[in-house]
């Protein structure tokens, strides 16, 4: 038993050691970074680029450039609740007030109630809700978990294109943020969509993936092992009342503006920043 013991800690530390000299590698293929690069390129996050692309230095490099060219021209950091409140006034996207058991930040999708026809305002809101998902992980954790109802869906909520780019924010430019991600009860006529989306799909993000359906006990087993059911809302098959408030969200997403802003921001653009929102207030 201690022999196993020890040979399993032995593994451990040799990957760990792999990793680090691949960070390592990695941060010399990237070259010097300022400004919010330099923020945004830590240590671990250096590490989910890698894990993404199966610690090829020469492909993470290749995708994390992308990244930041994609970050410097988009601003995802800089988007503010008031340009995308309207997206979410129907409740079709927002942050959970639970987190799963493993401490990842949940995000609630419910695409049957799509509100606006604009993909690029659509994107721009989800990006909001990717980026402020990641200010609201637990300490150690650097995954989300999404909760997708299907509740009311037709092909018509969520064009080909849309889906399509979603995937290609999410696995692109946030990789290794997606822990689980639960469909749950999806109607008959979404299986020819998903024939189609699937193949946007990398497999990493593909097995992560996990339909629910009511009436499936191994599927409603495998959810209640990753959720409590008392946060669960009971449209998901939980136990909570889980109503969206759109005023309430909003006067959160405002407090969460200050973290970010606070997070990106200079010491002395913060005081600022801060000083005069609190005035206004």
């Amino acid at each position: 038993m201690f022999h196993l013991w020890t040979n399993s800690q032995q593994d451990q530390e040799s990957k760990e050691l792999y990793a680090e000299s691949k960070i390592k590698e990695l941060k010399g293929a990237i070259g010097p970074l300022s400004g919010h690069s330099l923020k945004y390129c830590t240590d671990d996050c250096l590490r989910r680029y890698l894990e993404a692309r199966n610690w090829n230095v020469d492909k993470s490099n290749k995708m994390l450039e992308d990244t930041l060219k994609w970050r410097s021209n988009y601003k995802p950091e800089q988007i503010r609740w008031d340009e995308v409140a309207m997206e979410g006034e129907t409740g079709k996207l927002y942050r959970a007030n639970f987190h799963d058991k493993q401490g990842r930040t949940v995000l609630i999708l419910r695409p049957g109630m799509q509100n606006t026809s604009s993909m690029e305002n659509q994107m721009r809101h989800l990006v909001y809700l990717l980026e402020n998902a990641m200010l609201n992980l637990s300490p150690g954790q650097e995954q989300m978990a999404w909760l997708i109802d299907f509740t009311g869906w037709s092909i018509t909520n969520t064009p080909i294109k849309s889906a399509r780019e979603t995937i290609n924010i999410l696995q692109n430019h946030y990789p290794e943020r997606l822990g689980i991600a639960f469909l749950y009860n999806p109607p008959r006529v979404f299986e020819a969509f998903w024939k189609i989306v699937k193949y946007f799909l990398d497999n990493k993000t593909f097995q992560k993936v996990k339909f629910v359906y009511p009436k499936n006990k191994d599927s409603v087993e495998l959810m209640k092992s990753y959720f409590d059911e008392e946060n669960l809302p009971t449209e998901l098959g939980g136990k909570s009342i889980l109503t969206y408030n759109h005023g309430d969200f909003s006067r959160l997403m405002a407090q969460d503006d200050l973290k970010c802003a606070a997070f990106w921001e200079s010491d002395n653009n913060v005081s600022n920043h801060i000083g005069s929102v609190h005035s206004a207030a």
